[in-house]
């Protein structure tokens, strides 16, 4: 008894990569020593060998120990991860219920999740001293490519594998007959950590104003954890607040990791920190190639990297030395992944912070309500900063209203005239609309036939340039209709995208460089910095653009922006569709007029006299953001309670519904009070990629008692049979309803 008690103290818990909230007990390797909540372990699962994490260890499992099975090998001989990172993905899959193993594979890169070193094996070809001595000439008419690939190597003495790769393709196949004659040998060596970057020449930063250096002090000031709301307009230098205590922490041997929203906003913010803080960041974003991303997150985890700069999924990066979290443009939707793991790098930010005891800055011109409640609240310091630094105005504000006049391609008389004049006197000009391609609908003019996506309730979006209907959706492609495939009659574009807006400026106003910015024209490597580039230098003139070109970009030129169309948000079915139109709107306003001339901004509407235009152009967005929060309030919608929504897709509609009412019944037998469930109902938009959506909504004003009520939930969803025909996923705190 005594033998067996001693053998059961290391049951050890491995989070496993599958679409189960538990983790799974496995006895560790007869010959290895302890094995370390952190370390990686190749373990059997079913009828496959996988990568898993081990979590913790057990003095015990709830199954026998003859049906425990046994690690199989031990991948790491120190944990990949810090306490403080395995604290936070425990916390992340019980907040966002989400099974533990996926939530691990997306704290690691591509590589650690397949089970490969934390630092590559590299293979290094070497001659030997016979292969030194042979003259290749002498095996050169038996064996041309084995001569070929000598006199490499004695020309180089060793060649790392990859350079090989490039010099001469297939030398796999030839090594074996070199490397039995005696002439080659393969080395293999453990790559090891990169000495860090040479610091470059640092460029001196402006001088703070008051506003400013009051936030800066703010910031310095707090001592551990602490959340510091940086809400400051468009101009007013929040990049400069931003590298001043930057400075500090890494003057103090300490890292800073910076997430910004989109990967199209890391250019001409690398090179400002690379200016002024003199290093390179350390860049973490899914454009990156696997082993560079690995790379940049070794050593974020060994410390060689002050600065990491991300999206979101750099969130989980581990650091050696924390010192500070920036969170720029905290507002932003693309914080929230919307796939898989659905989480919010900003909020996570604040509960890594403090797990971490470790300052966190928010920064944004238009922070969401859910920010600025918890300023009201007392939770995190409201930091102002209502002016343009330097002596940048405000721009001019105009709204024009189109609903009795006739346009042209979509531009009003007034915009017309309006960039005529600014680009006559050297300015620069951006036209705004967030619809991409050509035109929305494709409509046949005899029948009134609109082209409509065979998978998806959506219209097709005309691309001219392609001779192509694309769903946006789900991503269908099928040729130009000329003809309607009903009537015959002709078919006509209806209505204007940024594709069939860049043909009528270029047509308007020949002779000026034009730029059109959205993910149809970037979608090459290297595009978008190119035509970041040449705007940012004046050399192109007019701009059009979605809502990519809105956030962070600093184009020193541009005197003058115009919102083509600016009702898409007025009428929205979401609750958040007024505090979304707002940000938006201030956001690509405040593109114009950041330096010495004074910009304008024209806003098309054909509803001038919705209440929405007195609040922001009267108020601002602070204005917007107090009617919105009011309402909110009586509405008891979010952040005056808490939501989460259950959402489900499947081939048939009775299928997804089945499931649906399933899932009510077991949250309503719960019995937890203060949790109101509505629905089950179908999407707006039911039918996406060839499967039928609906949604079950769980809401409460006490956070607590809604996860009463989703913990055991998701495990009860888990054993449905209905569960078996859909795909399901919990999400917690969702910044879309629909």
């Amino acid at each position: 008894m005594a033998e067996n008690n001693k053998q059961n103290q290391n049951v050890l818990e491995v989070a496993i990569d599958a679409p189960l909230s538990r983790l799974f007990d496995y006895l560790p390797p007869a010959t290895a020593g302890a094995v370390l909540p952190g370390c990686r372990v190749q373990v059997p699962f079913g009828r496959r060998s996988v990568t898993g994490m081990v979590m913790g260890a057990a003095s015990h499992s709830e199954l026998p120990r003859e049906k425990l099975r046994r690690v199989q090998a031990v991948l790491d001989d120190v944990p990949l991860l810090f306490d403080a990172d395995l604290k936070l993905i425990r916390f992340v899959a019980d907040y966002y219920h989400h099974p533990i193993g996926e939530v691990v594979a997306a704290a690691l890169p591509a590589p650690l999740r397949k089970g490969r070193p934390l630092y590559p094996v590299l293979q290094q070809i070497t001659v030997t001293d016979d292969g030194e001595r042979c003259d290749a000439s002498t095996i050169g008419r038996r064996a041309p490519k084995q001569a070929e690939l000598l006199q490499l190597l004695q020309d180089a003495g060793s060649i790392p594998a990859t350079e090989l790769d490039e010099q001469m393709p297939g030398w796999r196949r030839v090594l074996p007959g070199l490397a039995g004659k005696g002439f080659a040998t393969i080395r293999e060596l453990q790559e090891t950590d990169a000495s860090p970057d040479e610091p470059c020449e640092r460029v001196a930063g402006p001088s703070l104003n008051d506003e400013q250096r009051s936030a800066v002090d703010s910031i310095r000031a707090g001592e551990g954890f602490c959340v510091s709301l940086l809400d400051g307009v468009t101009g007013s230098g929040k990049t400069e607040v931003y590298l001043r205590v930057i400075e500090r922490v890494l003057e103090a041997g300490r890292q800073v990791l910076l997430l910004v929203p989109e990967i199209g906003l890391t250019p001409q913010l690398v090179v400002r920190l690379e200016q002024r803080l003199g290093i390179t960041p350390a860049l973490l974003h899914s454009a990156l190639a696997d082993n560079a991303r690995l790379d940049a997150w070794r050593r974020a985890r060994n410390g060689s990297a002050p600065l990491i700069v991300g999206t979101r999924s750099a969130l989980f990066v581990p650091l050696k030395n924390p010192g500070l979290i920036i969170v720029d443009e905290e507002h932003d939707a693309s914080l929230k992944q919307q796939e898989g793991l659905r989480y919010s790098a900003r909020d996570l930010a604040v509960v890594r912070g403090k797990h971490e005891d470790i300052p966190i800055v928010l920064g944004s011109a238009t922070p969401s309500l859910e920010s600025l409640q918890r300023c009201r609240d007392g939770a995190y310091s409201h930091l102002r900063l209502p002016h343009r630094a330097g002596s940048a105005t405000p721009p001019l504000l105009r709204l024009v209203d189109i609903s009795a006049s006739n346009l042209n391609d979509g531009l009003s008389q007034t915009v017309i005239d309006a960039m005529r004049e600014e680009l006559q006197s050297g300015g620069q000009v951006l036209l705004f609309l967030n619809r991409r391609g050509y035109a929305p609908t494709l409509i046949c003019t005899a029948c009134g036939q609109i082209a409509e996506c065979e998978r998806c309730d959506a219209r097709m979006t005309v691309h001219a340039g392609s001779a192509q209907l694309r769903c946006h959706h789900c991503g269908a492609i099928r040729p130009l209709d000329s003809q309607c495939v009903t009537c015959g009659g002709a078919c006509l574009p209806l209505g204007h995208g940024t594709e069939r807006l860049e043909d009528a400026i270029a047509a308007q106003f020949p002779g000026y460089e034009l730029a059109r910015i959205d993910s149809d024209s970037t979608r090459l490597k290297g595009t978008m910095t190119r035509a970041l580039a040449r705007a940012t230098e004046g050399r192109t003139q007019i701009l059009v653009g979605t809502q990519m070109l809105s956030k962070g970009h600093h184009f020193p030129k541009l005197s003058m922006v115009a919102v083509v169309n600016a009702d898409q948000g007025l009428f929205s079915t979401d609750f958040r569709g007024g505090e979304r139109l707002a940000q938006s709107l201030v956001q690509v306003a405040g593109r114009a007029g950041r330096e010495r001339r004074q910009g304008q901004v024209i806003v098309q509407t054909a509803f001038p006299k919705h209440p929405f235009w007195n609040e922001l152009f009267s108020g601002g967005y602070e204005r917007v953001a107090e009617a919105a929060l009011a309402e909110r309030q009586k509405t008891a919608w979010p952040p005056f309670s808490k939501i989460a929504l259950l959402r489900a897709a499947a081939h048939k509609r009775d299928d997804t519904h089945r499931f649906l009412q399933d899932a009510r019944r077991h949250a309503e037998r719960a019995g937890v009070a203060g949790v109101r469930i509505l629905g089950p109902v179908s999407a707006p938009m039911e039918r996406l990629a060839g499967r039928y959506r609906g949604q079950l909504l769980m809401q409460s004003v006490n956070r607590r008692e809604l996860h009463e009520l989703l913990r055991p939930l998701r495990a009860t969803l888990e054993g449905m049979p209905s569960a078996r025909k859909v795909r399901w996923s919990i999400d917690v705190d969702p910044i879309e309803l629909f």
